[in-house]
This record gives C-alpha cells, sequence and structure tokens, in this order.
C-alpha cells in the first residue's frame, strides 16, 4: 500500500509539472510578423529548481506571420502540426551544465519523457517584425511569460504604442492551454 500511495504521489507531483499543456501563439496584428524564442522550464521550487530548461533552437527564432496562429501541443507533436515547428531544442539539466541540443523526437522529449514530464511553456523573448519582411519594429519586442518566481521575471504583458502582448494560461480539468496574445 505504502509502495501504491508513493507511486501516485511521485504520478501527481510529475504532472504538476508535465509539459502536457498546449502554447497557443495567436498573432492577430495585420502589420508585423512575430518573432520569437520560446522556452519551457520547471518552476518547482523544490529539487532542481528551474530545471531542466528548455528553449527553441532551430530554427531559433520561430515565425508567426501577421494574422496567423501557431500551436505546440509538446515538443514533439508539435512537429507535424506547427506552421512554424522546431526541429531541435536547447537542453539545460541544471545551473552550469552545458547546453546539449536535441532534436524535437529525442526519446526525453517525447510526452511522458523524463524532460517533458518535468517542464511546462514558461516564456518567450520576441521581436516582431513588418511583415514579410526583415525589417525589426524597433519598438515592439520583449520578453513575456507567466510570472512564476524565481524562475522567471518576464512581465506577462507587453504594451507599446506599436501593439501589445499578453501571456495567460487556462486550465480546464487536466487540460491546461498557454495563450500568447499579439494585437
Amino acid at each position: 500500500m505504502k509502495k501504491f500511495l508513493f507511486m501516485l504521489g511521485l504520478c501527481s507531483v510529475s504532472s504538476a509539472y508535465a509539459q502536457g499543456g498546449m502554447l497557443i501563439i495567436q498573432n492577430f496584428t495585420t502589420n508585423y510578423d512575430f518573432h520569437g524564442i520560446i522556452y519551457a522550464n520547471n518552476n518547482s521550487a523544490g529539487a532542481g529548481g528551474c530545471y531542466p530548461m528548455i528553449s527553441s533552437k532551430d530554427p531559433e527564432a520561430i515565425v508567426v506571420p501577421a494574422g496567423a496562429t501557431a500551436k505546440y501541443e509538446d515538443y514533439r507533436h508539435q512537429f507535424a502540426s506547427s506552421i512554424s515547428p522546431v526541429t531541435t531544442w536547447n537542453v539545460s539539466l541544471g545551473p552550469g551544465s552545458s547546453v546539449s541540443q536535441r532534436p524535437w523526437n529525442h526519446a526525453s522529449l517525447i510526452p511522458g519523457g523524463v524532460i517533458s514530464a518535468n517542464t511546462k511553456w514558461s516564456m518567450c523573448k520576441f521581436q516582431m517584425y513588418h511583415a514579410g519582411t526583415s525589417v525589426p519594429q524597433t519598438y515592439f519586442n520583449g520578453d513575456i511569460g507567466g510570472t512564476a518566481l524565481p524562475c522567471n521575471t518576464a512581465p506577462d504583458n507587453v504594451a507599446t504604442a506599436w501593439g501589445n502582448a499578453k501571456w495567460f494560461t487556462v486550465t480546464s480539468g487536466t487540460d491546461v492551454y498557454t495563450y500568447l496574445i499579439i494585437q
């Protein structure tokens, strides 16, 4: 019975930090393309702290064109379903550890894999570009994310004269949806 309760507790703690939730980036602007690096990490205050920490690597900046939506179901399934799929992820397992690059289908990144089971979408570093060009909008950029301290200090809202961005999470039962809305 003790082993069963231990395993049940371990599973519930792991699921609390399971990446399993979807990241949805909705670019409602008509003038700007979104370019950003997305991050996920463990926001637990316990062992492991903010690690593992994951970020998109290839492409370094994902692109969501003006008026489009990108969905990242998880590290693996996003490859076939996203309009801007990530082929390689940067993975850092602890403070001071070297960053390793892992392909989208690496065993630790699949749903239920050790990294996937211990991370969730946390933030994004973004820069808006004039639609269809490689010209940045100098004043519409920044860090944005969930404000779970101490792992992330980025605000959940970026407001400029050129547009606004908002990061929030919606939970319905066991389903978790993290949104980045750009207007």
